[in-house]
């Protein structure tokens, strides 16, 4: 049977000072940040989810971010090397945290750079953004580490946003979502279906064909709805602020040897 186990971060009281790079900067209300994400945490839970905190890193203004610190196929964990220098101090939380878990630990080592964002798993193919945080030695070095798992690592272009899964997720039966003008090359993928709403292009699968996504993409909820799928909303206005998603604020471990 599936592992259904989430890590979550506890959002840094200097959320506000957060990175920001295809946006303009807007005031971030951590009080409120707090709220949501024990909304989003409370959401995984009630859909079966057991969810585990990694240590809080005060210091670390993006560390709630969970997702881009640490890759995971199969029970095996590759701790990133964030493309922002600032960020690098958030693995140590999170390496722990996997191996606490008997995940297997490789790490991605200079001159390689690598965001979990970066990476999309859809069954054994994994699909790796090549942009602004992840590098081609970072590509590499996650090709070296998974493809003797029997992963078939793909990797993409992308130039419009911070991150791959900032412009594409996938739905359960595998189907590409993305909101076009933001996707660098939809033909890359085997099937591609547009979505309406910038913020639309991200769910967490939940299981059963409910689908975690933020409140602010009611047009592609209801797409979603309409073709069978169960839309579960969740309010991340304060983390939208500093281009995150719903993928980022956890890291869903689905395969863990048990």
């Amino acid at each position: 049977m599936p592992s259904q186990k989430a890590l979550v971060r506890r959002p840094s009281s200097r959320l506000a000072e957060g990175l920001v790079t295809h946006v303009e900067r807007q005031p971030v209300d951590a009080g409120l940040a707090v709220e949501q994400w024990e909304a989003y945490t409370e959401a995984l839970r009630t859909h079966g989810w057991e969810t585990l905190e990694v240590e809080p890193a005060d210091d670390c203004p993006d560390s709630v971010f969970v997702e881009d610190v640490v890759v995971v196929f199969r029970n095996v964990a590759l701790i990133t090397r964030p493309g922002a220098e600032s960020r690098r101090a958030e693995t140590a939380g999170v390496e722990e945290a996997v191996a606490r878990l008997g995940c297997s630990v490789n790490w991605v080592w200079e001159p390689g750079t690598l965001d979990g964002g970066d990476v999309l798993k859809i069954g054994g193919t994994v699909y790796v953004g090549r942009g602004g945080r992840t590098n081609a030695a970072g590509v590499q070095q996650l090709r070296a580490v998974f493809e003797p798992l029997g992963a078939r690592v793909v990797a993409v272009p992308v130039s419009k946003v911070l991150h791959l899964k900032s412009a594409v997720t996938a739905l359960p039966d595998g189907t590409v979502i993305g909101h076009e003008p933001l996707v660098d090359n939809p033909s890359l993928f085997p099937r591609f279906l547009p979505v309406p709403e910038e913020s639309g292009a991200h769910v967490v699968l939940l299981g059963g064909g409910k689908l975690l996504m933020a409140a602010s993409a009611p047009k592609t909820a209801e797409l979603f709805a309409d073709l069978g799928y169960e839309p579960v909303l969740v309010d991340i206005s304060e983390f939208e602020k500093l281009e995150g998603c719903v993928t980022c604020l956890s890291v869903r471990l689905r395969e863990l040897y048990r």
